[in-house]
């Protein structure tokens, strides 16, 4: 898998595209208007941290990838990617994409000198959890919020 950076419209149109399978499916998905320019756009994810990663030309899957995340890890230190919005597309769904993936963007912070993915979801979803946690990754944290929901901070040494 090659993976491309600064791909904004055509990673949210694919991110639309698994939401609505997802939502279809009955499962608590990202929202469409969530996935807008206005709302993924921040200080940490500007149009070049809007990847896609393709297989023989056609685009299989996107994500955004970050060098800081002040939301989850505000005090981590500058050795790590943060991975968000992982999608793969669902014609490509059970053939390993997201361990293709997840290998290209460890090639990418090989290259880069960084020594860790991370990455955060929802500690209820037990399907992406046992995906993260088959492909490596550790649970290192988990945050409680007000209204009874958690987050599981996720992290894999490249």
């Amino acid at each position: 898998m090659e993976i491309y950076s600064n791909q904004i419209d055509e990673a949210i149109r694919i991110m639309k595209e698994v939401a609505a399978w997802g939502r279809n499916k009955g499962f608590c998905i990202w929202r469409d208007e969530w996935l807008t320019k206005e709302e993924l756009i921040t200080m940490d994810a500007q149009p070049e941290n809007f990847y896609i990663g393709k297989i023989d030309g056609v685009a299989v899957c996107a994500f955004i990838l970050q060098w800081r995340d002040s939301e989850y890890w505000p005090d981590a230190k500058d050795e790590a990617v943060y991975l968000h919005k992982l999608c793969v597309r669902r014609e490509f769904a059970g053939q390993n994409m997201t361990r293709f993936t997840i290998e290209a963007i460890r090639q990418l912070c090989k290259e880069k000198g960084i020594r860790y993915i991370r990455l955060d979801t929802s500690l209820d979803e037990k399907v992406v959890r046992k995906i993260y946690l088959k492909l490596g990754f550790k649970i290192v944290d988990i945050i409680d919020y007000p209204n009874g929901r958690s987050a599981a901070l996720y992290e894999l040494e490249v």
